[in-house]
């Protein structure tokens, strides 16, 4: 049962009284010279920190006198003798009366206020919680966009002017509140995203999945969260990238939070860029967590480090693969600098145009060379071989996969390898 019945509104105007010079009353005078509300302050004594505050204070103790015209009187006193004198004359005075932490004499309730500009969020627990109250505020605080304050000044110009076009207002509004967050999934394990990722995922109104997202981390999406699968597999592109763009946009622009869950990180090889640029083309918000990208996870779930003391000072990761399925060589030459490596993907398709090209090239035919195929997952796999093995190597190798090239290859044999909590658990049951 609610304790009191309250009806939240907005007072304009008004003329209002603050009693105290303490840090309760410091708190309702900042957020009173936030709004620009006047107001005038009586207190015997001040903390420093009310020279910030810049409405009239008169420095003497509070007498009923001083009541005069206010139609607002806030107690900031914490003095029941201030609050049972004000109590006995608030009839015949006929002034709204707030007093501090003490709800049941209260006439209205502040509110846990956003402000943007003119437009005002409020939050009220009826006096049941304050604590509540601004919790709920930070949340929703931290959910919309501070470019709110803009379109709300723009929307009072046309208003003042006397154009009103509520349809458009409305588009307007539900595409600036609409978001997309791009969220780079990793190679797969659900342990391996970041606590970002998650939390997006489990607030989303509607996720976007890739083809290669796992079904560990497609299994944390809610229950009665919106799901598109626009995953793109090769020789069977299911939906264009544009497409995909015009569907982020479409949904985005009904206000709806939208996660697009992409394998590895947006920004390796994973046209996030593109997303990115479109949606902001169309003035929509966009976020981008980053995730582990297999280029990186692959090499050491297989004990192999990219760049070690001995082995390699310099680290390349290029895509073997264009657009139009054409095959990318401009980085072969890569292969013939010492203490470098070379992380591929996209390449096991063509291990034998590389290959070729490698050695026409003039790189060392039994250049140490790796295949990891789904890293950091319980059919992950590794393939230890040669440059000029490489292709009958990649012939079985499962998809997705990377190929790594480099003397770091060697590190396998003494570095660890990574299990999954699949593997743990076995071995301990054993």
């Amino acid at each position: 049962m609610m304790k009191y019945k309250t009806l939240p509104i907005i007072l304009k105007d008004m003329k209002i009284l603050l009693i105290g010079g303490g840090k309760v009353a410091l708190q309702k005078a900042e957020v009173m010279q936030r709004n620009r509300v006047d107001f005038e302050c009586i207190s015997a004594e001040y903390i420093d920190e009310f020279k910030t505050i810049t409405s009239k204070q008169t420095l003497k103790s509070f007498e009923i006198t001083d009541l005069n015209s206010y139609g607002v009187i806030i107690d900031a006193t914490g003095s029941t003798d201030v609050m049972d004198e004000l109590l006995e004359h608030k009839r015949e005075r006929n002034f709204l009366y707030n007093c501090v932490d003490v709800p049941e004499v209260c006439d209205f309730f502040f509110a846990a206020l956003i402000e943007y500009g003119t437009l005002k969020i409020a939050v009220s627990s009826s006096g049941a919680s304050p604590t509540l109250a601004q919790a709920v505020r930070n949340k929703i605080k931290r959910v919309l966009p501070h470019t709110l304050e803009t379109l709300n000044h723009e929307l009072q110009i046309k208003r003042s002017t006397g154009i009103i076009d509520i349809k458009q207002a409305r588009e307007e509004a539900s595409k600036m509140l609409g978001r997309v967050t791009l969220v780079g999934c990793g190679t797969g394990d659900v342990d391996l995203l970041t606590i970002k990722a998650y939390k997006t995922i489990q607030s989303a109104d509607v996720v976007f999945i890739d083809h290669l997202i796992s079904d560990e981390i497609i299994e944390i999406i809610p229950k009665g969260t919106m799901q598109i699968s626009v995953g793109k597999q090769k020789g069977a592109h299911s939906v264009k990238q544009e497409k995909i763009n015009e569907m982020l946009i479409e949904y985005a622009s009904k206000g709806l939070e939208v996660a697009r869950l992409k394998a590895g990180d947006p920004y390796i090889f994973g046209r996030g860029a593109e997303e990115a640029q479109a949606l902001m083309q169309e003035n929509i918000r966009v976020d981008v967590i980053p995730g582990i990208s297999s280029a990186i996870a692959g090499p050491l779930s297989a004990g192999i480090a990219p760049t070690a003391r001995g082995y390699a000072t310099n680290l390349s990761i290029v895509s073997a693969h264009l657009a139009g399925n054409s095959i990318n060589t401009q980085w072969i030459d890569l292969l013939k600098m010492k203490n470098h490596t070379t992380i591929v993907l996209m390449g096991l398709s063509r291990a034998d145009e590389i290959v070729k090209a490698a050695l026409e090239a003039g790189a060392d035919a039994n250049m140490p060379t790796a295949i990891i195929s789904n890293a950091s997952r319980p059919n992950q796999t590794s393939v230890i071989t040669t440059l000029k093995e490489l292709p009958l190597a990649a012939k079985d190798a499962p998809r997705p996969g990377i190929i790594v090239f480099g003397d770091v290859v060697n590190l396998h044999e003494v570095l660890p390898q990574y299990e999954t909590q699949e593997e743990i658990s076995d071995e301990k049951i054993a």
